[in-house]
């Protein structure tokens, strides 16, 4: 393993139950964050990825029609 960082966050009365509620199902405080951490990163990828798409769908194909995008994204769960 590398370098390992501290950072300190200020958690709501909500936000710290619950982070609670969830260090148990998974092991720990830090490791709900670092979870929670890779979803974003997931979910930012993903759509990068999308806008990457639609911009090569408009050059080859003009226009993107918003009504495909949105059975596009409800299909795929973006």
């Amino acid at each position: 393993m590398g370098r390992v960082a501290t950072t300190t966050i200020r958690l709501d009365d909500d936000e710290e139950r619950l982070l609670d509620r969830l260090a148990a199902d998974y092991g720990g405080r830090s490791n709900v964050l670092r979870e929670g951490l890779r979803l974003l990163a997931t979910e930012t990828e993903r759509h990068e990825a999308l806008a990457e798409a639609l911009a090569s769908w408009e050059i080859e194909l003009g226009p993107v029609d918003e009504a495909a995008v949105t059975a596009i994204a409800k299909r795929y769960k973006l």
